[in-house]
């Protein structure tokens, strides 16, 4: 698969592109809303500070596909509501250790089902679950410096202070030069509004061509208006036909897993309904393998653009570009350089000397192990509740171990995908999309008649919409803060013990105030995980807010 990922996306067509379409997110047979709301670490839906049941921009920072009444708000440092930055609680939790590890429960309800596997455990439909998260180094002074609006926190996590999209002021041709790039990004970009992709990111997917080799039924992009640049970019997709914008999200990297470009996201888990295919998604994960994008230089300029058109090998050389290699990481260690980076690996420790994307610069990184895969939980169709086991949807994460001594802010993000047997999602391509010019028709299509056998009436219209076969849902905590342990040692039982060596166990709290009916779709009151099993020599972190 290494070479799928080298070289050109353009071109994709039958046995290459059957396995690319291994990465398809596949299909669901209506419309429906509402339907993956991550409860632990509270997720926001798109929420912020909303003082009503509906949250009010669905564009914030993210495309969710959820019913406007999911989600919770971000916390408030007291019982006075927050005005910027410096007024929400962030919640915090302890990093694991050389030692010690740190774990916290994430929760969370699926609308359409889950589990099973056609083997030996049917269920109506197919599904996997993707959770990851991001971060990055926190300043001390990094949310009083966000209040005040300076430049240099552009692109900083953040939960924002007002409930509007950020802006993105999209380039009129590719030829611009340094100055006028910037000029796009600091006009565009604002302080007091969400924050999880950066603008550099989301203008990538703008001008980066979209995979021309990806199965779209019979969706037309843009009603076949392929825009200022001339061709459509990776913003348009089969879910998001119009190229709307969430924030600064790349429509094509929420739709498909594991996304053939580097991405600012960490692979955490894959929960599938079977698990024959775990090792695909843990080789194929950016955790372990790297991504290639194409990086070109200002004109008259050794900077490097942050954008290009090319997605492909071929295309990229072929036009002046360089087709770069980057990898994901956990952190950069700084305290080495190229000749001892690669000496004295340990089982839990890799290092290599390459390049940390999004930067050219190459430097040591310390790797990120892979994924774990491991079979989904079993729900049944349209009950946003608990597994088949009694017990709500869980995954108890072990929460990274930075060795700097840094403070991160980070985000959590879960992907709920689902799909039926109408057609087979694991195998359909572009070949299959619909062109009556060439005979072809795609195995499914917009509200279709069908004919049921009745004698006084016609056909039957379906209503089915061809954008929501293969539909991609979502949910995001807000900013959370990732502490290294603190120095001192401390007691249990008695007992001396040094802080390092511990597991610490996160309890935290779910829910709204109000009964099942007033909250819904959130849940009520009560804590994270609910039952827990640990020894004399563990520690427990209790914490809320909401």
């Amino acid at each position: 698969f290494t070479t799928f990922f080298k070289k050109n996306l353009q071109v994709m067509r039958g046995v290459t592109l059957a396995l690319a379409v291994l990465l398809v997110f596949a299909s669901l047979v209506h419309e429906s809303d509402g339907d993956c709301y991550m409860h632990n670490p509270r997720g926001s839906n798109n929420r912020l500070n909303e003082r009503s049941a509906n949250r009010d921009n669905a564009n914030r920072m993210f495309d969710s596909q959820n019913n406007n009444r999911g989600g919770y708000n971000a916390g408030d440092q007291t019982d006075e509501a927050f005005s910027d930055e410096n007024g929400i609680y962030y919640m915090k939790y302890f990093q694991s250790a050389s030692v010690g590890r740190s774990f916290l429960t994430t929760e969370w309800t699926n609308q359409h089902g889950c589990g099973g596997d056609d083997a030996n455990d049917p269920h109506k439909l197919n599904c996997n679950i993707v959770i990851q998260y991001t971060c990055q180094e926190e300043p001390e002074s990094i949310n009083a410096d966000i209040a005040s609006g300076d430049a240099n926190t552009l692109d900083v996590l953040r939960d924002g202070e007002n409930r509007g999209t950020q802006n993105h002021n999209a380039p009129n041709n590719l030829e611009e030069d340094e100055n006028q790039y910037d000029s796009r990004r600091t006009g565009s970009v604002s302080t007091d509004r969400g924050l999880h992709e950066t603008f550099s990111y989301y203008d990538d997917c703008y001008v980066r061509e979209r995979n021309t080799g990806l199965f779209l039924a019979d969706q037309l992009l843009n009603r076949g208006q392929v825009g200022a640049l001339g061709y459509f970019g990776a913003r348009f997709t089969r879910q998001n036909p119009n190229a709307n914008r969430r924030g600064y999200e790349c429509p094509e990297e929420r739709d498909y897993y594991p996304y053939w470009h580097p991405t600012p996201w960490r692979d955490v888990a894959v929960l599938v309904d079977n698990v024959t295919r775990c090792d695909f998604y843990t080789e194929q994960s950016f955790n372990v393998q790297p991504r290639y994008l194409c990086r070109e230089k200002f004109s008259g300029s050794n900077t490097y653009k942050p954008i290009s058109r090319w997605n492909n090998e071929t295309g990229c050389n072929e036009n002046g570009g360089e087709w770069t290699e980057f990898y994901n990481y956990l952190e950069i260690d700084t305290t080495r350089n190229e000749a001892n980076c690669e000496s004295g690996q340990t089982e839990t420790i890799t290092r290599k000397w390459a390049r940390p994307y999004p930067d050219m610069t190459m430097k040591c990184l310390i790797l990120l192990k892979a994924p774990v895969c491991q079979q989904a939980g079993w729900t049944r169709v349209n009950h946003l509740g608990n597994s088949r086991s009694g017990y709500p949807l869980n995954y108890t994460m072990e929460l990274p171990y930075f060795q700097d001594g840094m403070e991160r802010r980070c985000v959590l993000r879960i992907r709920y995908n689902i799909s039926t047997d109408d057609y087979d999602p694991w195998t359909a391509d572009s070949a299959l999309n619909e062109n009556r010019i060439n005979g072809i028709r795609s195995p499914i299509t917009q509200n279709p008649y069908v004919d049921v056998g009745s004698i006084t009436n016609g056909p039957l219209k379906l209503a089915i919409n061809t954008a929501q076969f293969g539909r991609t849902f979502q949910d995001r905590s807000h900013v959370y803060i990732l502490k290294p342990r603190p120095p001192q040692n401390g007691l249990i039982n008695g007992v001396g013990v040094q802080i390092d060596n511990v597991n610490i166990y996160n309890v935290n709290v779910r829910g709204k105030r109000g009964n099942i009916v007033q909250v819904y779709p959130a849940v009520e009151y009560d804590f994270v995980p609910n039952r827990l099993y640990i020894t004399d020599a563990d520690v427990v972190h209790f914490q809320w807010t909401g």
